[in-house]
C-alpha cells in the first residue's frame, strides 16, 4: 500500500507544488503526494520553467486550499511543511495522526531581481528540495531513477 503524504505551504504556489511533482516522480509508485496552502495562490510561473527543465512539467497544475483536504475524510501518513521560517508562523498545520515533518525552503515569491536572476535562485531552491526527498526516500530504500 502506497503511504499518503501531504506538502503544505502557504500559497502551494511555488514549494508544496515542487514536492509533490519530485515526491510522485522518484517514488516508484511507493507514495502518493499531494499539497495545499493555507492561502491558495496562482501557480508560479517560474517555477513551472524551473520544473521543466528538469523533465516534469505542472503547467497544468491548480493550487489547492488546505481546506479541500480537510474534512473529506483524507488521512495522510505524512503531513510536510515546507514554509520558510520566516513564515513557520503562518505556515498551516493538518489535524490527525499523520507524522509531522518541516522542511524550511525560502519563498520563492519573495525572490527579486531579474527574471534570469530569479530563474537561478528558484533553481537552488527546485534542487534542495529535490535533494531533500531523495535523501528522505533513501530511509526508506525506494529504488529511484
Amino acid at each position: 500500500m502506497r503511504k499518503k503524504v501531504f506538502f503544505i505551504c502557504v500559497h502551494n504556489s511555488a514549494r508544496s507544488q515542487m514536492a509533490e511533482s519530485f515526491l510522485n516522480h522518484l517514488a516508484d509508485n511507493r507514495f502518493e503526494a499531494y499539497s495545499a496552502g493555507l492561502e491558495p495562490g496562482a501557480l508560479n510561473p517560474i517555477v513551472v520553467e524551473v520544473m521543466d527543465e528538469v523533465g516534469i512539467d505542472i503547467s497544468r497544475n491548480k493550487t489547492k486550499g488546505i481546506n479541500e483536504f480537510l474534512g473529506n475524510g483524507q488521512s495522510f501518513d505524512y503531513v510536510i511543511t515546507v514554509c520558510d521560517e520566516a513564515s513557520a508562523q503562518k505556515c498551516p498545520t493538518f489535524p490527525g495522526r499523520a507524522r509531522k515533518l518541516h522542511w524550511s525552503f525560502p519563498d520563492p515569491a519573495s525572490f527579486t531581481g531579474t527574471h534570469a536572476e530569479k530563474l537561478n535562485k528558484v533553481r537552488v531552491i527546485r534542487d534542495q528540495i529535490r535533494t531533500k526527498i531523495e535523501e528522505w526516500l533513501e530511509k526508506f530504500n525506494v529504488d529511484r531513477d
